[in-house]
């Protein structure tokens, strides 16, 4: 009977936490599952990653198969030590679940050499892994993508660029923010999810003190005086992109809207701005400035701003 080397088969080293074997059995099993990967070979290599799991992510069991000492070399010929079978049944019993071997993808149980150690003490795929069937991955092995929320601000899509996000497990990741990306879109970081899934990020936009967002395009209201709006004039215009200069026709109404192609959101087709005017009139603090009003007043008497 071959000696198997279960920390080789996972890629761990004779140390690695029950986290480390946790994150290193997943990574092996989704590349090596039967309804994902149809090589030669990797159903084979599947029900060695599922056995060596079953026995590295049990603390008994692990605990027992150290027990065998380090020098053993994967593939030697091995022989379990005298009273082993009392040895381990005395102190594991069947096991996590009490259940056989069962199929593992493709109904072929573990190997001899598992077996021998460890007779009827498996389970059927691993820790809560609840018997893996030909139709896919059960629930609870195919982690579920975690989602979350994730504010970043307008200019944040529009120049593109990088941001800091706290995870729930302690850690802190900078989250790459594409050029152009719209509220809604998700950002997939891969296995930084619950569980060792991927983490989905949604983006929404934070408030913006001067722009409002609608899809790709942006808006904004910009204040005028009377005389620029009666005699037209250069005013700045802010935008996602910097100050612009805008002109503006004589004769423009308040609420009059002027679009500004392509500064919006970038895009394979940017998104425009568009400017609402709005009419600011200056207060009359002294006598002088009420005179001026009374005077245009006169000049206008047959103006009706309210139709």
């Amino acid at each position: 009977m071959d000696y198997k080397d279960y920390y080789q088969i996972l890629g761990v080293s004779r140390t690695a936490t029950a986290d480390e074997i946790k994150k290193a059995y997943r990574k092996l099993a989704r590349e090596f599952h039967p309804d994902r990967n149809k090589a030669k070979g990797a159903e084979e290599r599947f029900k060695q990653i599922n056995e060596a799991n079953e026995v590295l992510s049990d603390p008994e069991k692990r605990r027992s198969y150290d027990a065998l000492g380090a020098n053993w070399k994967a593939g030697s010929q091995f022989t379990p030590p005298p009273g082993w079978e009392q040895q381990f049944r005395g102190s594991a019993g069947r096991g996590r679940r009490g259940q056989d071997m069962g199929g593992m993808g493709g109904g072929a149980g573990f190997s001899d050499f598992f077996s021998t150690l460890f007779g009827g003490a498996g389970g059927a795929g691993g820790p809560g892994m609840s018997g893996f069937g030909s139709s896919g991955f059960e629930d609870d092995f195919a982690v579920q993508p975690q989602r979350a929320k994730l504010a970043i601000t307008l200019e944040d899509s529009y120049n593109g660029g990088s941001r800091q996000v706290s995870l729930s497990n302690g850690r802190t990741l900078n989250v790459q923010i594409p050029k152009g990306i719209a509220a809604g879109q998700t950002i997939r970081l891969a296995e930084q999810g619950a569980r060792g899934g991927d983490l989905l990020l949604e983006m929404e936009f934070s408030p913006h003190p001067l722009f409002k967002i609608d899809g790709r395009d942006v808006s904004a209201t910009v204040s005028i005086a009377p005389w620029e709006a009666a005699l037209g004039a250069k005013v700045d215009v802010p935008t996602l992109g910097g100050t612009v200069e805008l002109n503006l026709p004589a004769g423009t109404a308040a609420g009059r809207k002027l679009r500004l192609k392509g500064r919006g959101l970038p895009g394979s087709t940017p998104g425009d701005q568009f400017v609402t005017i709005q009419i600011v009139t200056p207060a009359a603090d002294n006598e002088a400035d009420k005179a001026f009003y009374r005077d245009m007043q006169r000049r206008f008497e047959s103006f009706k701003p309210r139709g």
